[in-house]
């Protein structure tokens, strides 16, 4: 068990030195805990390869998710459009629409949803203001 654990502090801070961005940062570290837990239980032989291996794949897997969430909720607050983007094989769907602008900060607030085969597993708004910086809730 004390393998396990040091294994997700590892990769846990492996992942988090990957991103470039506090948004790829968010997603590769969430990306590397949970591909770093998945591989040390897969592989039972090895936990660590396992573990290593599946956090990597984990880090770069999320890091990728959050680019794609930031640049489209950018691209819908920039145009005040919904934007939508699907896998090939239509399986997973993430989309953005404005719902509004919030004098007080003057920034956009998107509603962002993304579904995987067909069943909603994130739904949130996010708050894109012009000097970058953002908020959720």
């Amino acid at each position: 068990m004390k393998r396990i654990a040091s294994l997700i502090v590892i990769v846990s801070l492996l992942g988090l030195s990957i991103g470039c961005t506090e948004y790829h940062q968010q997603g590769a570290g969430t990306g590397a805990v949970i591909g770093g837990v998945s591989g040390a239980l897969i592989d039972h032989r090895n936990p660590w390869r396992g573990g290593i291996i599946g956090g990597i794949i984990g880090a770069v897997a999320g890091a990728t998710l959050a680019d794609i969430s930031y640049q489209a909720s950018r691209e819908a607050a920039m145009h005040d459009r919904p934007v939508e983007y699907r896998t090939e094989n239509g399986r997973g769907i993430y989309r953005a629409e404005p719902v509004g602008y919030n004098d007080r900060t003057r920034c956009k607030r998107i509603h962002e949803r993304v579904w995987e085969d067909d069943r909603l597993v994130k739904d949130q708004v996010r708050e894109i203001c012009e000097d970058r910086y953002e908020r959720r809730y």
